[in-house]
C-alpha cells in the first residue's frame, strides 16, 4: 500500500486527542509495547458472491473470496490479530434460502473467524434450524444477554470468551437485539432476552475485575443509534463503564469513523460499525503500553473489490453511499 492512499484511509487516533485527532505515527506510538488488530464484519448477509456489475448499489463489491485473500494479507502484516463478525450471517440472498447458513459458517471457518454474536436474523429457521447447521462453524459464538435456557443452541454459544494476542489479555462478549417486533416468539422458542445495558455492565466488571482482563471487546448486534428510547450502542458506550470496543451491527451503519465515548473517570469506548453485506473490512490496530494500557487507535476500513488494499478508499465509498441514501437493510 503506497503512503498516499494510507494516509486517505487511515486515522491516528491518540488516547490525548481523542477520536479523529491525527498524530504522526511516531509521535503517536513512539512507546507502544504491542500492537493488536482487529478485523471485523457485520451484517453480511449470505453475501457469498459480490453484487453483480449491473447492481443498482454496491455493483462489483464484495464478496467471500476476495474478503478471504483481504484478511490473509492483513493477517500477513500483522499476525496478532482478532477476526470478528457482529452477528446477522443468515437471510439475504438464495444461498440462504439453498444452504440455511451452513455454507456461511462454513467459508468463515476457512476465512479464520475468532467470534460471532447472534443476530435476530440467526432465529428466521428457528432455533432449530441454527443447531441444525452449527456444527459447521469452527469458531466460537458468544452472547450474553440472551439466555438459552435448555436448548442445545446454547451449547454452543458462550456467555463471554478470553483471548490472549500478543501478550494482551482481551475478553469478549456479545449483545443481541430485543425479539418484540423483529422475531416472533415460536422462531426464538426457549431463547430469553435479558436487558443489554445490565448484563454489559456485569460482564464488563466480571471481565476486567476477576479475570484481569487489558481489553474488553462487545460484539454488539443491537443497532447504532435510534431516534426513540430503544438501546443502541451509544447507550451502551455511555452507560457502561469499562468497554474498550464496540463492534457494531443490526442497523446497517457505514459509519466514518469509530465514534470515541470519553468517560468522567477517564475510561473511552470506541464504537465501529461497517455496513453490511461484507462490502466492508474494518480494522483498527489498538497499541498498548508497558503497563497494557491503550497508548493509541488507528482506524482503517476496506472496501471488499477486485482491486486490493489498495483500491479506492473508504471515504470515497461512504460519500457514494450518502448521495444513494444510505444502507440498504434486510
Amino acid at each position: 500500500m503506497n503512503r498516499k492512499t494510507f494516509l486517505k484511509n487511515s486515522a491516528i487516533l491518540g488516547a490525548g486527542l481523542g477520536l479523529g485527532g491525527f498524530l504522526p505515527y511516531s509521535q503517536a506510538l513512539g512507546g507502544a509495547q504491542n500492537r493488536v488488530t482487529i478485523l471485523h464484519t457485520n451484517d453480511t448477509h449470505a453475501r457469498i458472491e459480490p453484487f453483480s456489475d449491473s447492481a443498482p448499489r454496491y455493483a462489483g463489491m464484495g464478496g467471500v473470496a476476495r474478503r478471504a485473500t483481504l484478511i490473509r494479507q492483513l493477517r500477513a502484516e500483522n499476525p496478532d490479530s482478532l477476526l470478528l463478525d457482529a452477528g446477522d450471517v443468515f437471510q439475504g440472498t438464495p444461498y440462504f434460502n439453498k444452504f440455511n447458513g451452513a455454507l456461511d459458517f462454513e467459508v468463515m471457518s476457512k476465512m479464520g473467524y475468532d467470534a460471532v454474536t447472534i443476530g435476530n436474523h440467526e432465529f428466521d429457521n428457528e432455533v432449530r434450524g441454527f443447531e441444525e447447521v452449527m456444527g459447521k462453524a469452527r469458531f466460537p459464538f458468544v452472547s450474553t444477554n440472551y439466555d438459552f435456557g435448555t436448548t442445545r443452541m446454547g451449547l454452543r454459544v458462550h456467555k463471554f470468551l478470553i483471548r490472549q494476542v500478543d501478550g494482551v489479555k482481551i475478553g469478549i462478549f456479545g449483545l443481541g437485539v430485543a425479539f418484540e417486533n423483529l422475531v416472533l416468539p415460536h422462531l426464538h422458542r426457549g431463547v430469553t432476552y435479558l436487558d443489554p445495558v445490565e448484563v454489559a455492565a456485569d460482564t464488563t466488571a466480571h471481565l476486567k475485575g476477576y479475570h484481569r482482563c487489558d481489553m474488553v471487546i462487545c460484539l454488539s448486534h443491537i443497532g447504532y443509534r435510534y431516534n426513540d428510547n430503544r438501546v443502541s450502542d451509544r447507550v451502551v458506550a455511555q452507560q457502561v463503564d469499562g468497554i474498550d470496543l464496540i463492534i457494531g451491527g443490526h442497523t446497517h451503519t457505514f459509519m466514518p469513523e469509530p465514534e470515541l465515548f470519553e468517560k468522567p473517570d477517564g475510561s473511552r469506548t470506541w464504537v465501529s460499525q461497517v455496513g453490511f453485506a461484507g462490502i466492508v473490512l474494518g480494522r483498527l490496530d489498538f497499541y498498548f503500553d508497558r503497563g497494557k494500557q491503550i497508548a493509541a487507535v488507528r482506524n482503517h476500513n476496506y472496501p471488499v473489490t477486485d482491486g486490493g488494499p489498495d483500491s479506492g478508499t473508504y471515504a470515497e465509498l461512504i460519500s457514494r453511499i450518502s448521495a444513494d441514501g444510505g444502507a440498504a437493510s434486510v
